[in-house]
């Protein structure tokens, strides 16, 4: 089916990228108008992630570099070849399970069928940038979102069109409610738009939940943290969750003075690697812990939990010396392994 893709369009090719806000952009942020989408998990092509991985789409799967076995081809074909935009979800019950997507990602080039069927990948289609052997990325996005939406016209799951809407009341409700169901946050794009390949052209916007962590060491001196480990209660044990973002000079001003020395008996090793915060992390250096007595902090995090820990940097709001870190449990809204 390759040759029925435009040259420019044979994997690999870059996906199209969005900015981080931190807040609803305006009417007029991106020309053409406002389209949100939910923000799903990992952004690809209908051939082809940021890691050359097939999604098995039926639609020209193309060659991938590594574990072609990890998306299989599902049955049936488009009635026009093409390749489109798009995520790659797995749902666990009511929740999308990241996790889950990222083991999938990684399973050995012969996927035990028993991998598969336990865990079945879909795509949500955003986005289409050829149909019938035309590159069309530069045509406005409301043009696209059009052919997209012919296309779809006798999709079956696991190939599903992921909704847009130019309500933005509408958006606001995707935003406060979906987060319960693994979905991150929502990406903006103007109606006038092309498809910019490795570009931020796009703008997402991210669910963020404020809750309570015990903090039990910090990164680099008290007198200077650094960076602070969060801690919650796992299995009876407080265990490490993620770190924060880097601190402020004020931020760190404030944070020192309810540090003190730890005492006796800490819980947690003194070196830990950048893996035990972020197991898909790249980076396999030590991190050197300064233990300090558990305090409560409160912070903001965003929805992607691994099921033990944050995946990403979440950020101080205050310290609250008022609440005993023993009563800190895990927020509701985190499913655990």
């Amino acid at each position: 089916m390759s040759e029925s893709i435009p040259p420019a369009l044979q994997p690999p090719v870059a996906v199209a990228l969005a900015k981080l806000v931190k807040a609803f952009p305006g009417p007029n942020a991106l020309p053409g108008g406002i389209f949100a989408k939910p923000k799903w998990a990992i952004n690809m092509h209908a051939d082809q992630s940021r890691s050359s991985l097939p999604t098995g789409s039926g639609c020209s799967p193309g060659k991938a570099r590594t574990s072609p076995g990890s998306f299989p081809t599902t049955p049936g074909r488009w009635k026009r070849r093409c390749r489109r935009g798009g995520e790659a979800v797995i749902r666990n019950g009511d929740r999308l399970d990241f996790d889950a997507l990222q083991r999938r990602m990684v399973t050995a080039r012969a996927a035990p069928p028993g991998v598969v069927k336990k865990l079945p990948a879909a795509f949500a289609a955003f986005d289409v940038l050829a149909v019938a052997g035309h590159d069309i990325r530069e045509i406005p996005f409301t043009n696209r979102r059009a052919l997209l939406e012919e296309l779809a016209t006798d999709w079956a799951a696991p190939l599903n069109l992921s909704p847009t809407t130019t309500d933005m009341d509408l958006a606001k409700t995707w935003l406060k409610e979906l987060p319960a169901t693994g979905v991150e946050g929502l990406v903006f794009k103007g109606g006038n738009q092309p498809y910019h390949s490795g570009v931020r052209a796009w703008l997402k916007l991210k669910h963020k939940d404020l809750t309570d962590i015990a903090c039990a060491a910090v990164i680099g001196p008290i007198t200077q943290p650094q960076a602070f480990i969060a801690g919650l209660p796992v299995d009876g044990q407080l265990r490490i969750v993620g770190r924060s973002t880097v601190l402020s000079t004020v931020t760190a001003r404030e944070l020192r003075q309810y540090l003190r020395p730890a005492k006796p008996g800490h819980p947690w090793p003194e070196d830990i690697s950048e893996t035990a915060l972020n197991r898909f992390s790249k980076d396999k250096s030590p991190v050197h812990l300064t233990f300090i007595d558990p305090i409560v902090l409160e912070v903001t995090t965003d929805v992607a939990w691994s099921g033990n820990a944050y995946r990403h940097p979440i950020s101080y709001v205050r310290a609250r010396p008022d609440l005993d870190p023993a009563d800190v449990e895990i927020p509701p809204q985190l499913p655990t392994q």
